[in-house]
Formats: structure tokens, C-alpha cells, sequence
């Protein structure tokens, strides 16, 4: 290939052209830019759901850059070296991409950054991941937020930059780099035959995000605090896959919300409040790492979880045969669609963490594998919150009850048949596709007794109790 000047922009978790700052920067240079995304172990190591849901983000977002004059470019390996390689091959002398703020990600973008600047090579990153970058809000004596709503109060009044507009166009170089075949990736392995089942719950791509979030601000969101409690509405955005992948960006998001909110639209701040609460989940991933993996309050290492990830309760959680119906419908629904309304989850995390005794992270990796909205910062912080564990945390002593949060925001059983074949005459097709999806080692058909509880509400909640009081911190 001819050397000549380039741009390389990598591709991570911003699948769009609107909003883009790391492309819209690449593009503004006026040369040639090249698009590329890498199969690194970061990528590797995602859980099945994840992954899959990231390669048809990718095979999208390859079909949208084609039609603009770009070709994504696929390659595999270790970043530094696949990058010094495409530099090498078509004389590139600018790199650019958007930030990530998990751990690994940061270490591995500060060490190529220096190496490359030493090269000669032009390194720029940007913000588009969130609304506030981790580093930039701090306490009036100039530390991180622990609480939330001292969070909310410090930003909710900033301003956020105006949505940068879609690319229209690219320069393209005289010729293209070598790609890997995205199919050659693989991404789609781990969720064997629930790739059929799942696929029909996904919304793919930018515009059906922007439509998603459109829909949602028109028709939904003066009723989102009266609803959003309710597994069997439509009663959210349903964007949190979208957000995920940079399908759309967050500023997007809020001023779209901001709008509404000026409208009069009474749910609206409610959602600009989730969008933060999302921010704030990568504010504490950033000033706090060890949230993704261990107990943010160190006192909880000594709590007497189990961690055996091989208990049979352990395997009835998992697969959505507890007894409890409440968990089990929010379990399958995750399994079929790769999504878990909200409500459920604090209630299959409360469940899991209490009336089983069972440590969180065994629950944070089966959501990491499970879901395909699934994100780091949002995952780790939702499951310390229920556990107890975490910053601004619901008290451990807090156990909700399944039973009754059923009957509270399940009262007609809607939720429960949609998602539970066993305990219906006629169940629906939406509950028989659970069967469709799981792995047939589980050996579970529809027409199976639906099980006892493996653990009775009330003796899971006294021993939970048991063991807060009787804990040695």
C-alpha cells in the first residue's frame, strides 16, 4: 500500500456518526481516515451475550460506514502491535479514538499513547462516553462523590455540549488496508442456540436507537415514574443496549430529555436522573477500580457469602427454577432477551445475596455473560447496591420480599405467565422460547412441575438477618 498521510480511528464502544467526537475530529483533519476495530483480550473476554451483541453492532456499523465512502477495517492481536502495523502499512501519522474508563482499558490507552507520541505519531482521545468525563467533578474539598445525590445536585445544573452532527462523508485513502473477516471472530459462539431467540428482542444501530429514544420521549415518558416500576409495560426507554455500544451517545440522550422536560413532560427528569445515575456508576469505577471486582466497602470481605458457584440453588437461580416467581420470570426473561426490567433486578439481586447467601460477584459474572445491555460500571455498582456493599448502598437489612413486590407491581400475574411456561395452562410463546434458548445439558422442557422454593422467603430472610447481625465488622 502507498504511504500517505492518515488518520486511523479506533473503533471501541461508539458505533455512530452522529455524536462522534473522536470521527468527527478524523474526519475535520481532511485526510484520509481509516476506521478500525480490534479483537483484543479485552474484547476476547467479554461474556456470551456481550460479545454477540457487540459483533452485530459491528457488522451494522461496517454496513453504515460503507455507505458514507469507509470501510471498517477488522483486525486481530494486541493493540499496540496491530496499530504500529496499520501505521506502518499505510503511513498514518494520527491516531484517534474515544475514552473507556474500566481499568485495563485506561492502562493499556496510557501506555500505547506515551509509546506512539514518542514515535512521532499524533494521539488524541475524547470524551463521548458519558455526559461528565470521571475527572471532572469533584467535591467543594476536591474529592470524588460517594452518594449519588450530592452527585446529581454538583451537575444536574451544567451545562452539556451540544451534540456534535452526523458524518456525511469520509476522505477515503487510495487504498484500503487488509481486514480480517468479522464472521472469522466468532462472536456469536458462546450463546449457541439462543442466538435465534434473542435476536428478534434486539434494536440495532443508531437510527432505531434514535427512534427508540424519540418514541419513548413522545409517548412514554410523562408516565415513567408511574411506570417504570412495572415489568409488564412499556414502561422505559429500552436504550441501555444502545447506550452500551455508543449506538447513541448520552448528550444525545439528555438534551433530548432536557427538551422534554422544558415541555412540561412530568417523567422527564426522571430519566435525566438515570442517565446520570449511569455517569456516576463510571465516576466510582474511575477514582474506585476495585468496584468491578471486589467489595467497595472492605469490611464486606469478612461477610460469610457463600462463593460456590456450583450449589444447586446457585444452578435454580441461574436457571430461573427457584420457586420464587417473581425471580424466576425476571431470570428467563434476561435468557430470552437479553434484557432484565429494572424492578427484577433488584429483586434477583436482593434474592440472590440474602435469602440464598450468596456472594455478589457470582451474580455480577452470570449478568456479565447474560445480558446484552450489559456495562461494566452500571453492572458492578447495581449488584454492590444490592448487596449492601457498595457506595450509597441499600442497607443489607433491606431484604425485599419477591411475594409481595409481586403482587405490588404484578398484581394480574402478566409478567409472571409471559415469563414462567410451568405454571400455565396455555403458556405463551414468549415463556416456551426460554426452552428454545437454554442449553439442552439443562434438560428442562416446559411441561415440567414448577418447583417448590429452594429456600422458604421467610427462613432465607431470618437467616440473612442472622448473619448480618452476627458479622464481625
Amino acid at each position: 500500500m502507498r504511504h500517505q498521510s492518515a488518520v486511523i480511528y479506533w473503533v471501541r464502544r461508539d458505533l455512530r456518526l452522529s455524536d462522534n467526537p473522536a470521527l468527527t475530529a478524523a474526519v475535520q483533519s481532511g485526510k484520509p481516515v481509516i476506521p478500525v476495530v480490534i479483537n483484543d483480550q479485552l474484547q476476547q473476554e467479554l461474556g456470551a451475550a456481550p460479545k454477540w451483541r457487540l459483533g452485530l453492532g459491528l457488522e451494522h456499523f461496517s454496513a453504515v460506514l460503507e455507505k458514507v465512502g469507509a470501510t471498517l477495517i477488522f483486525r486481530s492481536g494486541e493493540p499496540h502491535q496491530v496499530l504500529e502495523a496499520l501505521i506502518n502499512e499505510t503511513g498514518a501519522d494520527h491516531l484517534v479514538w474515544n475514552r473507556m474508563y474500566e481499568t485495563k482499558a485506561m492502562i493499556r490507552d496510557s501506555a500505547l499513547k506515551k509509546t506512539l507520541k514518542q514515535r512521532g505519531i499524533k494521539v488524541d482521545s475524547f470524551g463521548g462516553a458519558v455526559l461528565f468525563e470521571p475527572m471532572s467533578v469533584e467535591t467543594k474539598t476536591g474529592g470524588y462523590y460517594r452518594v449519588f445525590t450530592p452527585y446529581w445536585n454538583a451537575v444536574k445544573n451544567r451545562d452539556v455540549t451540544a451534540p456534535l452532527p452526523k458524518l456525511t462523508t469520509f476522505n477515503a485513502p487510495s487504498e484500503w488496508p487488509r481486514s480480517d473477516k468479522l464472521s472469522d471472530w466468532q462472536m456469536a459462539k458462546s450463546m449457541g442456540r439462543g442466538v435465534d431467540v434473542t435476536r428478534a428482542y434486539v434494536q440495532l444501530g443508531e437510527t432505531e436507537a434514535r427512534s427508540r429514544l424519540a418514541d419513548f420521549l413522545q409517548n412514554d415518558v410523562a408516565f415513567y415514574s408511574q411506570r417504570r416500576d412495572i415489568p409488564s409495560v412499556h414502561g422505559t426507554s429500552g436504550i441501555a443496549e444502545n447506550l452500551a455500544l455508543g449506538e447513541i451517545s448520552p448528550r444525545q440522550c439528555w438534551h433530548a430529555a432536557l427538551r422534554a422536560h422544558f415541555d412540561g413532560n412530568a417523567g422527564a427528569e426522571a430519566f435525566l436522573r438515570q442517565l446520570v445515575w449511569r455517569d456516576f456508576a463510571y465516576h466510582l469505577l474511575y477514582h474506585t477500580p476495585h468496584i468491578a471486582h471486589s467489595n467497595w466497602k472492605p469490611d464486606w470481605d469478612k461477610f460469610p457469602w457463600s462463593c460456590d458457584e456450583d450449589d444447586p440453588k446457585v444452578q435454580a437461580w441461574k436457571q430461573g427454577r427457584t420457586g420464587v416467581r417473581f425471580v424466576d420470570a425476571a431470570m428467563r426473561e434476561m435468557y430470552v432477551t437479553g434484557r432484565m426490567h429494572n424492578r427484577g433486578r433488584m429483586i434477583v439481586a436482593s434474592y440472590l445475596t440474602k435469602h440464598l447467601m450468596c456472594h455478589w460477584r457470582i451474580g455480577q459474572k452470570w449478568f456479565e455473560e447474560c445480558l446484552i445491555d450489559w456495562d461494566c460500571a452500571s453492572n458492578a455498582m447495581g449488584w454492590q447496591w444490592a448487596a449492601g456493599s457498595g457506595p450509597d448502598a441499600a442497607p443489607y437489612f433491606r431484604i425485599f420480599n419477591p411475594d409481595t413486590q409481586l403482587g405490588k407491581f404484578d398484581p394480574d400475574g402478566v409478567y409472571q405467565e409471559r415469563w414462567i411456561a410451568e405454571i400455565a395452562n396455555d403458556p405463551t410463546i414468549t415463556a416456551t422460547s426460554y426452552f428454545d434458548a437454554i442449553p439442552k445439558g439443562w434438560k428442562l422442557k416446559p411441561d415440567l412441575v414448577y418447583p417448590d422454593p429452594v429456600v422458604t422467603l421467610s427462613q432465607g430472610r431470618q437467616r440473612a438477618l442472622n448473619a448480618y447481625e452476627n458479622r464481625c465488622f
